[in-house]
């Protein structure tokens, strides 16, 4: 087990509500949603001495102190590549506090991405910067793969060459999605499941992916507070123990689908995180309870079942048609609905739910004891994940 392994915890959990005009800032969403975090941790704002945020961010770590009276930041990081490190901020708060670098350090995302700029639209503003960051759209925009969708869709269509997937195989991982959602009264979706024929009737977007393909485009935010396991243990609630957070970049990456790679239908850093994940938490793919799988498009959660040793590689469309994702499965997967049916806060929602799975408050709770649940950011992006215990 790694030096950091369960010596933080996430304590706290707090949202907005997920919509689609929220009416109002991207800074007073930030500052909401820390608040609810900090208030169900039953921890003080003058407690609070730093932050882990996106470098997608909109609202500085500098603007919320100043709103919320915060006195003071003693650490304060940014994670760079969107959705893929969802999970890196908290494990940049969980070294920061083991290393006593920080004692309560808060992880929010937050943003007007439906009413605001609209993340499916197309190249943002910053994509036509003339610099390396960037260099990559250069080789792609010509070819029409303008937005995640597009760049996304290739990949699917060549898993689906190789393996004999579906659009129908697709199609069950978002009726999944859905019927958790209808359960959820925070999520989007609620009281609205779909069947496989609407998925198969829905719009094309980019060849194979159809619209009930996609995840949302949603306002709101998202907060985590993460201390230390010991100070968790006199909290309001459970602890969800951080037994492993890692990242991954893997060979020839790019900033989404790796297109110079010999096989575009694996993901390399998908499975370096794994392996870093296994090696921390002294646990393997045999020991996840629970699963929530970043799924920005549907085809990614097959593929990352795969990676990280659920099944084998081209199997994963059995695994699902086997029932195994469904709340009394092998495997339930995202109970809260997920990108596809509680909303899109880019991913952050995503560990919320791991933490009710802990917990044991998720409204789709599954009938076993859940002791370990795996949490994903984005793939086939440098990617990020954690591990959620139980406090043993």
């Amino acid at each position: 087990m790694s030096g950091f392994s369960g010596k933080a915890a996430i304590a706290g959990i707090g949202a907005t509500e997920f919509s689609k005009d929220s009416g109002r800032s991207e800074w007073k969403l930030a500052c909401e949603c820390v608040l609810a975090a900090l208030d169900d941790a039953r921890i003080g704002v003058e407690e609070v001495d730093g932050f882990a945020l996106f470098t997608m961010e909109t609202n500085p770590e500098i603007a919320v102190a100043r709103a919320l009276g915060i006195p003071g930041l003693r650490f304060f990081s940014r994670i760079p590549h969107g959705g893929g490190g969802a999970c890196a901020p908290v494990q940049q708060a969980a070294l920061a506090v083991a290393s006593g670098v920080a004692d309560v350090v808060v992880v929010y995302r937050a943003f007007n991405e439906r009413s605001g700029h609209r993340f499916g639209a197309g190249p943002p503003p910053f994509a036509y910067a003339q610099n390396t960051d960037q260099e990559y759209r250069n080789w792609i925009n010509p070819y029409g793969l303008l937005t995640p969708a597009a760049q996304e869709a290739l990949l699917a269509r060549r898993y689906m060459h190789r393996y004999g997937a579906t659009s129908a195989d697709f199609g069950a991982v978002s009726v999944l999605s859905r019927k958790y959602a209808a359960t959820n009264p925070r999520a989007w979706f609620h009281e609205r499941p779909i069947t496989l024929e609407e998925h198969q009737a829905s719009p094309l977007i980019a060849d194979p992916l159809r619209l009930l393909d996609c995840c949302q485009e949603s306002d709101g935010g998202q907060a985590l507070v993460i201390v230390s396991t010991e100070r968790a243990r006199d909290l309001p609630n459970p602890p969800a123990v951080i037994s492993a957070a890692a990242q991954g970049v893997g060979p020839q990456q790019i900033s989404m689908s790796s297109y110079y790679r010999a096989d575009i239908d694996q993901l390399p850093e998908v499975e370096l995180v794994a392996e870093q994940l296994w090696r921390q938490a002294g646990l393997g793919p045999e020991s996840m309870d629970a699963a929530i799988l970043y799924d920005a498009f549907t085809p990614l959660l097959l593929l990352q079942l795969e990676e990280y040793g659920f099944c084998k590689r081209g199997e994963a469309r059995d695994f699902i048609a086997a029932g195994s994702l469904e709340r009394d499965g092998r495997l339930p997967v995202n109970t809260h609905g997920g990108q596809l049916g509680e909303a899109y806060i880019h991913g952050v929602n995503g560990i919320a739910e791991g933490v009710r799975l802990i917990r044991g408050s998720s409204v789709n709770q599954p009938p076993k004891q859940i002791e370990n649940v795996l949490v994903t950011g984005g793939s086939p992006v440098p990617h990020s994940a954690l591990v959620l215990s139980v406090d043993r």
